[in-house]
């Protein structure tokens, strides 16, 4: 890598790391470019040379936030134990645990993912192609097991369980974004266990 590319690189860096204390401390709305300029140490121009945008900023903010929390996943993954609806559980308490840490953070995303006039280089929630293909293992393993239906479609079930999980976020936000993450897991074991009673064999 050569000079450029690595003060190139840098400043990508310093405006990620700007962006997403800033979504998180004072709000996605709140923020401009040009606060996330300042925070970084910045031009505005360095910002708009990386970025199309501030949603693309913060698309990019939380793919870097995933990629530590998928980090972890592949440490995790390959040694939960239990049924199927055990093993969502784990999943989607280790999501809450993380995620809690920068709610507000979350929030925006949930939110920004609304906006009909994102630009290319957005990538909005419900679109982790990680997340889905993780549940749609654990779902097939187990139709495998014999604990879930052979005949239901599996990635209607993932975005069942997407749903359910981002709604449970409305109950940190009408907490202001202070929620502890066990008591919107406990809501998400609650709703797990109804899905669950629809793809149990029959």
């Amino acid at each position: 890598m050569g000079v450029r590319d690595e003060q190139k690189a840098a400043t990508r860096e310093k405006v990620l790391v700007a962006a997403r204390d800033l979504f998180n401390d004072v709000g996605y709305e709140e923020t401009t470019i040009r606060a996330i300029a300042e925070r970084a140490g910045v031009s505005v121009g360095s910002v708009f040379t990386t970025f199309a945008s501030k949603a693309e900023v913060l698309s990019h903010v939380m793919t870097h936030r995933l990629d530590e929390l998928y980090a972890e996943f592949d440490r995790v993954i390959p040694v939960l134990r239990g049924s199927t609806t055990d093993r969502l559980c784990s999943i989607f308490a280790i999501h809450y645990a993380f995620e809690t840490r920068r709610v507000k953070l979350f929030l925006a995303h949930i939110a920004a993912s609304y906006n009909p006039s994102n630009e290319a280089g957005v990538t909005p929630y419900g679109r982790n192609p990680r997340l889905s293909q993780m549940l749609v293992d654990v779902l097939a393993e187990g139709v495998r097991k014999g604990e879930v239906r052979a005949d239901l479609d599996l990635n209607l079930l993932v975005d069942t369980l997407k749903a359910a999980y981002a709604w449970n976020y409305r109950m940190a936000a009408a907490a202001g974004g202070d929620l502890p993450a066990a008591e919107m897991s406990a809501a998400m074991d609650r709703q797990i266990a109804v899905i669950a009673e629809g793809w149990k064999p029959r």
